[in-house]
């Protein structure tokens, strides 16, 4: 979502970071610079004005100019600024005294409310917290159905009402009744929205919140809206009160504004994010990671914590030995790239990984994008467990069979292979350098 402005953010350090002096005006330069890069992405005015005034207040001074890497003092500075901005009160989720905790989900149509809601669920429940999931959204039909199938789809309930003429805050009351009988740690309301903000929307959720009194209500935006997002969240906040925000859709092209404009304007913490339209895409929102990730130096912690949800501890032990006693094969090479598949895209990967952002730009979509993983899995999986164990015995008449068993080409096995090779050669490199044990314990 960041990219175009953490390529121009990149450059801009690059310059000042690759000085062994310093001036003010080279200081003032470079946040001219950043003042323009931020408004091109539609961040609020009033956010720049505010950022830029005290970056430069604390990086024009002696005490910054004259110390041994005066750049990177200043990157320092940028990035703690920009985690201010990130950060508005407490970012984590609250739960009751009492069960089950409710948590009240608004927002406009098409903002990815009802799918937000099961990305919920799933989320509690991998923390081993039961959830009912209740479709509080009554306008549309289709919005009922479609929190149904995600409930099968992630084996959590669903508490619904057909009849007509029924309120919306009726059959939320109902629902909390059914909570409490299968014991649910969390109730997780999907209510109605709108194309556009009414005073009859408001009125029904202020109806909601005043007789259930959630203790979240939460505003799901469109990452993708810019500074409209950044209006409703002020007028849903006048109206409703709101607790907290999920910014959906940041794996999108957008300028990323408004992520960064939001929490500042209205106050209101960010609480998740939404990356993807999967149910398992959602990440638990870090200011300073975000800040991170904008300014182009990964995010580590984040990677680690995908990477502990998809890998096994006994998994990971069991790939440093392999690796080790140079025993690494096909076989191992495809459940790596199952595990990478469930921990989301290639691209949002590799931001997360410092120094990376900038190479992704510059690879060929072809070689990050999940079609190129799933022919790589087409490809093993169409091999003998044999040929998998012992890559070497692969001749021309075996790479014909397998390209033909999995829909390819022999050109695209022979590819593959290569790929195969260079990984094998990179693995036995790192497992003889002093890098290799925090990289190879990485997911373990």
């Amino acid at each position: 979502m960041f990219e175009v402005l953490t390529g121009k953010i990149n450059q801009i350090f690059a310059n000042i970071t690759n000085r062994g002096i310093l001036t003010e005006k080279d200081v003032l330069s470079s946040l001219r610079e950043v003042r323009v890069a931020l408004l091109e992405a539609d961040v609020n005015f009033r956010v720049v004005k505010d950022f830029i005034a005290k970056i430069q207040e604390r990086a024009i001074g002696r005490e910054i100019l004259e110390t041994l890497n005066p750049g990177q003092q200043v990157v320092k500075i940028v990035k703690e600024e920009m985690t201010n901005i990130l950060s508005a009160g407490d970012h984590s989720i609250k739960r009751q005294e009492t069960d089950p905790s409710v948590l009240m989900l608004v927002g406009l149509q098409g903002t990815g409310k009802t799918t937000t809601a099961a990305k919920l669920a799933l989320h509690f429940s991998r923390q081993n917290q039961s959830s009912l999931l209740v479709a509080g959204d009554l306008r549309r039909p289709a919005a009922i159905e479609q929190l149904i199938a995600l409930g099968d789809q992630i084996d959590i309930p669903v508490y619904s009402e057909t009849a007509k003429n029924v309120a919306p805050v009726d059959v939320i009351e109902n629902s909390l009744r059914e909570a409490k009988s299968i014991g649910a740690k969390w109730v997780i309301i999907d209510t109605a929205g709108r194309l556009n903000i009414d005073d009859n929307l408001m009125s029904e959720l202020s109806e909601i919140r005043s007789r259930i009194s959630p203790i979240e209500t939460i505003l799901v935006v469109d990452g993708m809206a810019g500074q409209d997002a950044v209006n409703a969240a002020q007028l849903f906040h006048e109206h409703v009160v709101l607790t907290g925000l999920i910014m959906t859709k940041l794996d999108g092209n957008s300028k990323g504004g408004a992520a960064l404009s939001i929490s500042k304007v209205t106050g209101v913490p960010i609480k998740f994010t939404g990356i993807g339209e999967k149910v398992d895409a959602l990440e638990v929102f870090h200011p300073d990671r975000m800040a991170s990730r904008i300014l182009g130096m990964g995010d580590v912690l984040t990677l680690i914590e995908k990477g502990e949800r998809v890998f096994r501890k006994g998994q990971a032990l069991e790939l440093q030995k392999k690796i080790r006693k140079a025993e690494f094969d096909l076989g191992d090479f495809l459940e790596q790239m199952k595990g990478l598949e469930k921990m989301g895209s290639i691209e949002s990967l590799m931001e997360m990984m410092p120094g990376l952002s900038g190479i992704k730009r510059k690879l060929a979509q072809e070689s990050v994008n999940t079609g190129s993983i799933k022919k790589i899995q087409a490809i093993i999986q169409s091999m003998t467990f044999y040929e998998r164990r012992n890559p070497k015995v692969i001749n021309g008449s075996r790479r014909k069979r397998i390209a033909l068993g999995s829909g390819t080409e022999p050109t695209d096995v022979n590819h593959l292979m290569n790929q195969f090779t260079q990984t094998q050669k990179m693995m036995k490199m790192f497992s003889k350098g002093k890098g290799a044990k925090s990289l190879l314990r990485m997911f373990g």
